[in-house]
């Protein structure tokens, strides 16, 4: 196997075209991993350090966990304050919007089918709906450095300041929506999915040097080789299980009609319709997490206004619940849980059609075997999409609730047990399957072995059930 993966990179350099499209995609996420550590001016680095010290430890509030989300789809910017400090994350809210938009107005799902001409049009309105959410998310994350004391005092209450430090933060993400683009033309694979894949993967050095540092078999507080041992298992089987469960699909029978031109009879072909068995990806447990939040803040609010009026029953409360929806508390889990659930259900709504998958094999001369043609086809579809999600979405749950679960059970710092669930592994697996299944297509198309073929262009190919996915 790892013969095969040596080689399959061997022969993906071994082809011009396919070198250059890897050594720019790397050129570009080098210049956005400088860009990375370039700071906002006025801004007091030391607090910020220990702020996120402290976030580290668990014994953040409610802002800290806001951040700490952030963080992940800044790769690390957000935490130092630099001109990268917001990411992707306006581009990926508005491309959200538009998406959800286009399913209930109608003048957007037109534009969605005119091809080409109504899908750069939707690019464009997409980038300034970016530049607005820029602006709005800019100012609260200089209105999160201001509450926790991270700008300096002599800049703290200067407007000029504020406008630079928006502008610096929205040209920053526009540079960075830029460099995703170009990564579209000019690289391989999905721009703005490797801009967060490395910022996320920037911080395994930093796992690996924590589990180093923490190490010692002879101190019962630190990580032993049981430890250890649980740990490497852990991210063996997780990742394993999120790569399974990332390209896993039920595949349903479609027999084509047969045709008769002339003397010949074209057509009564078998293919399949494969139906992803995770096919709203890592967007649940996005909405969850970030939904989650919100209680913590109203709660947090409540208890600081209670114990001002001295209502010590009321503080008493309030505090008891927002203990319970502390994240790894149960109530918190339960509700985690029973939003990603509504969430996978309410993405397939949105994003799976089921009626027009059935106008589609009807306007093609295909249909199931055993079933009619037209809305019977398209029942059928429905239900059997409803009994994957939920299988799905039992995925996503675990996936999710493991990063907490790990880290209080085994004590273990969160930046590691990152790498053992939660958003960050679910976006790392999807795009490194991304990558691998790109660079695979570029291989078979010139007689190049690659990474899950034989020994030669010509031995055996992936099969048709891999490259559905």
């Amino acid at each position: 196997m790892f013969d095969s993966i040596i080689k399959g990179f061997i022969n993906a350099f071994k082809i011009p075209e396919l070198r250059g499209k890897i050594l720019f995609t790397l050129a570009m996420l080098a210049v956005v991993r400088i860009g990375h550590w370039v700071p906002l001016p006025g801004i007091s680095y030391q607090v910020i350090i220990d702020a996120f010290k402290k976030s580290e430890t668990g014994s953040e509030g409610a802002f800290d966990r806001v951040a700490a989300t952030i963080n992940i789809f800044s790769g690390g910017a957000f935490s130092h304050s630099t001109i990268f400090g917001l990411g992707v994350l306006p581009y990926i809210s508005a491309s959200i919007i538009f998406q959800l938009l286009g399913t209930v107005l109608p003048a957007l799902k037109k534009m969605q089918e005119e091809g080409p001409t109504g899908r750069q049009k939707l690019a464009e309105w997409t980038r300034y709906a970016t530049i607005g959410l820029c602006i709005v998310q800019g100012y609260g994350f200089m209105a999160y450095l201001g509450s926790q004391n991270m700008i300096q005092a002599q800049w703290a209450g200067n407007p000029f300041f504020w406008v630079m430090g928006i502008a610096a933060l929205t040209a920053g993400t526009m540079f960075m929506m830029w460099i995703g683009e170009q990564i579209d033309k000019y690289g391989i694979g999905n721009g703005v999915s490797m801009i967060i894949m490395a910022g996320i993967l920037s911080a395994m050095p930093q796992a690996v040097i924590w589990i180093y540092q923490n190490f010692d078999p002879a101190d019962p507080s630190k990580v032993g080789y049981p430890g250890l041992l649980a740990l490497i298992s852990f991210f063996v089987m997780i990742v394993g299980a999120s790569v399974l469960m990332t390209v896993a699909q039920r595949r349903i029978p479609v027999q084509q009609a047969k045709h008769t031109r002339g003397r010949m009879v074209v057509g009564g072909q078998k293919t399949y319709l494969p139906l992803r068995l995770n096919h709203s990806g890592v967007m649940p447990v996005v909405f969850a997490s970030s939904l989650m939040i919100f209680p913590s803040l109203v709660l947090g609010g409540l208890r600081s206004y209670f114990a001002g009026i001295g209502a010590d029953g009321a503080t008493s409360f309030v505090g008891w619940l927002s203990d319970q929806l502390a994240p790894g508390a149960y109530v918190y889990i339960m509700l985690e849980v029973l939003l990603i659930y509504f969430f996978s259900y309410f993405w397939i709504t949105v994003q799976f059609n089921p009626q027009d998958i059935a106008k589609q094999l009807r306007e093609h001369g295909s249909f199931i075997p055993g079933l009619r043609p037209g809305p019977r086809t398209a029942e059928y579809l429905e239900a059997v999409m409803e009994r994957i999600t939920f299988v799905g979405a039992a995925f996503l749950s675990i996936i999710a609730v493991l990063p907490n679960v790990i880290s209080t059970g085994l004590k273990v710092d969160p930046t590691v047990t990152q790498f053992l669930g939660g958003i960050g592994l679910l976006i790392v697996v999807s795009v490194v399957l991304d990558f691998i299944q790109r660079v695979e297509a570029n291989l078979l198309m010139r007689n190049y072995a690659g990474f899950l073929t034989g020994d030669n262009g010509r031995g055996p190919k992936i099969s048709s059930a891999r490259m559905a996915y």
